[in-house]
């Protein structure tokens, strides 16, 4: 590291404006959102790291950089290119210093546009049944 000596009050005032005006930059930097076609690949470098599978990502949609911002792509394989799975990219952190930004994957456990399965809470009666009444 090399290190410089300033001899004059003058100069000394001068570097340190120079210096508060780079951090003031650097702390003011704006990050960019991440662009669709960068989150396909991020999301399917991390989806083929965890399981071994690299999927079919497809992003409409840029990720904003602030945290708490979330989109939404869709998951397909070359395999089952029909079976669309969608995606959420949430942001839980972004670095003005580096220009990253971090979010987490979920992948939703059932296709798009199919059907969980519904739970019950009580059983029903079936309308069209004819009831029994006791004549006692």
């Amino acid at each position: 590291m090399r290190t410089t000596r300033l001899r004059t009050p003058a100069g000394a005032a001068a570097c340190l404006v120079a210096v508060a005006a780079l951090l003031g930059c650097s702390q003011e930097r704006s990050v960019e959102p991440v662009a669709p076609d960068a989150l396909e690949v991020k999301i399917a470098d991390a989806l083929e790291a965890e399981f071994g599978v690299r999927p079919v990502i497809s992003c409409s949609e840029e990720l904003p950089a602030e945290a708490g911002a979330e989109t939404t792509c869709e998951l397909t394989t070359e395999d089952d290119p029909d079976t669309v799975f969608p995606v959420t990219a949430t942001v839980t952190a972004v670095d003005s210093g580096s220009g990253e930004v971090e979010f987490d994957v979920e992948v939703a456990e059932v296709p798009q546009d199919s059907e969980a399965p519904q739970e019950q809470d009580s059983p029903t009666e079936e309308p069209d049944s004819p009831t029994e009444e006791s004549t006692d």
